[in-house]
């Protein structure tokens, strides 16, 4: 089996709130490895509260975190993205390279809604569509909103959104909510990658075997690869990612799960 591909991860150090130094940084990336993933895509915070990250500063970044990696004989490979906030302007930030698209090749965009609540983004897909870019919404299992409207999940998938889930959320961290609505959308084909949106090493840390473990209960060994390792590999070269729901195997528990909706 391939290694895991993590294509959401706060890794290079002192640029948000992920790692905040090398120390940690080189710590997360042997983390990961000895978890068995081979690949990252950093993806510091963009827009927002975050926007003097500009892109040829996380380019520059990324490069010097491979070499550091290599000088260390860590054998992880990095590539350069961003964890972009959605707001005006975004869309032509990104056709100019300011705003990075995942891996930076102008095929996939990490979307982060406001943690507290959430807003049509069917016409925003459209556009990126129009400019040769998918969004991929990154842990709609935490956004308050979606917590409260599941429902309105699959109409996202239907129109062309891929869905990236945390690791962690389906371990609990995030609280029985997030867990229960993962786990959900696992059971319902709705999700196409488990990425850790690791901080640091002591909390929301750059594991994925264990959440692997989960989706390969929950829903088998194929879709288990799918999301950790397949579909977030295509990502990091650049490859199109087939939207839409992802098959399942025939379980008389596909029905059983259900969110339940949040005050």
């Amino acid at each position: 089996m391939l290694g895991f591909v993590d294509i959401h991860c706060h890794l290079l150090p002192g640029i948000d709130d992920g790692s905040p130094d090398w120390e940690t940084t080189l710590a997360m990336a042997q983390m990961a490895v000895q978890e068995g993933t081979q690949t990252i895509i950093v993806t510091p915070h963009q827009l927002g509260n975050f926007a003097h990250n500009r892109g040829d500063d996380i380019r520059r970044r990324t490069q010097e975190l491979q070499q550091t990696l290599d000088q260390n004989q860590i054998p992880l490979q990095v590539l350069p993205g961003g964890d972009v906030r959605i707001e005006d302007g975004m869309l032509e930030k990104l056709t100019s390279g300011e705003v990075l698209t995942l891996g930076d090749l102008r095929s996939h965009v990490l979307l982060e809604l406001p943690h507290e609540l959430y807003f049509p983004i069917e016409g925003l897909l459209a556009a990126l569509e129009r400019q040769g870019m998918t969004g991929i919404l990154s842990h709609p299992e935490r956004n308050r909103g979606l917590l409260r409207e599941p429902n309105l999940l699959p109409n996202l998938v239907e129109h062309g959104c891929l869905m990236q889930v945390t690791a962690g959320s389906l371990m609990g961290t995030f609280g029985s909510a997030s867990q229960q609505l993962a786990e959900w959308m696992i059971s319902q084909g709705l999700v196409h990658f488990v990425a850790t949106d690791a901080h640091g090493i002591k909390s929301r840390r750059p594991l994925m075997q264990r959440a692997f473990e989960r989706v390969e209960k929950l829903a088998g060994k194929a879709m288990a690869q799918s999301v950790c390792i397949q579909n977030p590999g295509l990502v990091a070269s650049g490859k199109q990612v087939r939207a839409g729901r992802l098959s399942l195997p025939s379980r008389g528990w596909r029905n059983f799960f259900s969110p339940k909706k949040i005050a």
